[in-house]
């Protein structure tokens, strides 16, 4: 723990052209990160899909009066999201993720016993809040409401108290930043398709600049397929995506004609771009009868789902892609 003491010790503050960082045009705006990256700054994807909505969170880094609240359906990108963009700032990021059983205590640390003496080991909260950091706290409405609240002071950028470790209080470091994650708006969900998810507290919600997150537009999508599988037929990643979005209303309850029944499956972008690369793989096999499309999709997402949801996404499948159409690709 020292080790890490010590690096985070040695991060220095910067001001960077918000322009030249998030378009790579630069501009008049300013943004505050860091100098350089650390072991916990997360590892910029060049190939990463911005969303459109994802200005919202930079206009956030460049001035975030109050903690972010990210909510939008399973798959959509939500932590990714968060990291990329700590990532091109140089942000070290301490994440943790909710569940019902989580505790104050968790995110603040706890005594150990190092070198035969009582230490104490700071968790992700307190190191983000003493040596400058994003903590981000994912699904957080899996959080039981009493545990989030407790976190109300925080929010309002009170110090943190830790009796633990000799009363020890920790001003929040200028460069401190608190985002979170969530399938809900904290409010419920009434869709019924995140199980265990928790209304929480009015007065804690208040506290939270919202931003939702939905999933990559068509284009954007097909973009990336061009990118990632150049070697599949223009034709074949345009059904590709278009079976992808067919899914996810399915999941949503948003599907119209003959496919009306919500599955408990979807397709984030990362599993779209899996489905591409096996279907480039399993190429060989349409010299077999095998349609690889097919194939491919059991082995990116079908496999997961229930068996009759699985035979949902082969019909949904039969009718994107005909056979003559794959065995010609």
């Amino acid at each position: 723990m020292s080790e890490i003491l010590k690096e985070l010790q040695t991060l220095q503050p910067a001001e960077h052209d918000a322009g030249e960082v998030f378009s790579g045009k630069k501009s008049k705006r300013t943004v505050r990160g860091f100098a350089s990256a650390s072991s916990f700054t997360p590892d910029l994807n060049p190939e990463y899909l911005f969303h459109d909505s994802s200005r919202d969170a930079v206009v956030w880094f460049m001035d975030s009066s109050d903690p972010l609240y990210v909510f939008g359906p399973a798959g959509s990108g939500k932590t990714s999201l968060i990291k990329q963009l700590s990532a091109k700032l140089n942000y070290p990021v301490f994440d943790i993720t909710g569940h019902g059983r989580l505790e104050f205590p968790d995110m603040v640390g706890h005594l150990t016993v190092e070198d035969s003496n009582m230490t104490f080991q700071y968790g992700p909260l307190a190191l983000a809040m003493k040596f400058g950091g994003l903590f981000l706290l994912n699904e957080i409405d899996l959080l039981d409401p009493a545990t989030a609240a407790g976190l109300n002071g925080i929010l309002d950028g009170d110090p943190l108290c830790i009796p633990e470790n000799g009363g020890e209080v920790i001003k929040p470091h200028q460069l401190f930043r608190f985002a979170a994650t969530a399938n809900t708006n904290g409010g419920t969900d009434e869709t019924g398709l995140y199980q265990g998810t928790l209304r929480q507290n009015l007065a804690f919600m208040d506290r939270f600049w919202l931003c939702e997150i939905g999933y990559p537009s068509p284009k954007a999508e097909r973009e990336l397929l061009h990118r990632k599988a150049p070697g599949l037929p223009k034709d074949i990643r345009t059904k590709m995506v278009e079976f992808a979005n067919e899914v996810r209303k399915l999941f949503m309850g948003e599907a119209d004609g003959n496919f009306r029944d919500t599955i408990e499956v979807t397709f984030s972008t990362r599993t779209l771009i899996r489905w591409a690369d096996l279907t480039v793989r399993f190429q060989p096999l349409a010299r077999q009868g095998i349609q690889p499309v097919t194939y491919a999709l059991d082995r990116a997402l079908a496999y997961r789902a229930t068996p009759e949801t699985r035979t949902v996404l082969h019909e949904l499948a039969q009718r994107i892609f005909p056979q003559q159409k794959e065995n010609e690709s």
